[in-house]
């Protein structure tokens, strides 16, 4: 396991045993860094090789990979130059270590950003797992996703995110040729032992 400051991510890579999987993006919440997602890895991905990248923004001192304006309101022309700036660290990450495109697995503000992805550079991901996500775009781009598997957890308790916003994101994936997978638990925004059960289970087809 490496853990790497570039001009680009602070990261950490950890090469997998098990050719079969997928690898996985690990993307962190706000607060989070590189460091946050790779026990959840592990768990759900066994012998998966992992690369975990810190957001670059900071709000106070939580990293975050793009700027809000608000609680629920994004900077949505900092959204797109950060999409790009993680779509092509991916690229460079996997020409570095010989990767297959990876699953995202990220979390609220990661899982923001995966989305994003997958609307604005769909070829650097094979799918993603949402884990408490909202719909990064207030009028979102289109996108060919045809072949992509997307699984979003929601929590029917979350606080933080409105139960009709993880249905448009929900709705925005799959019209654009996603095979989506929407899960609402009994949970807050936090993440569960359902959750944990699903995303494993969800990957293993991945």
């Amino acid at each position: 396991m490496d853990t790497i400051a570039t001009t680009d991510f602070i990261h950490v890579y950890e090469p997998g045993t098990d050719t079969d999987r997928r690898p996985l993006l690990l993307l962190h919440g706000t607060g989070g860094d590189e460091s946050d997602l790779l026990g959840l890895g592990r768990m759900v991905a066994p012998g998966a090789s992992l690369l975990s990248p810190r957001g670059k923004v900071l709000e106070g001192a939580m990293p975050r990979f793009f700027r809000r304006l608000s609680e629920g309101v994004f900077d949505e022309d900092d959204l797109r130059r950060r999409t790009h700036e993680l779509a092509d660290f991916v690229n460079w990450a996997r020409e570095r270590h010989g990767l297959a495109a990876p699953v995202a697995v990220g979390f609220s503000n990661g899982a923001n950003i995966a989305a994003s992805l997958l609307l604005l550079r769909p070829e650097v991901l094979a799918g993603a797992a949402l884990l408490r996500a909202m719909s990064p775009f207030a009028k979102p781009p289109q996108a060919q996703l045809a072949g992509k598997r997307v699984l979003i957890l929601s929590g029917a308790m979350d606080p933080i995110v409105p139960a009709d916003d993880a249905e448009r994101l929900a709705h925005t994936l799959s019209s654009n040729g996603a095979t989506v997978d929407h899960r609402v638990l009994p949970s807050g925004h936090g993440l569960s032992q359902p959750d944990i059960g699903l995303l494993k289970g969800w990957l293993m087809g991945a």
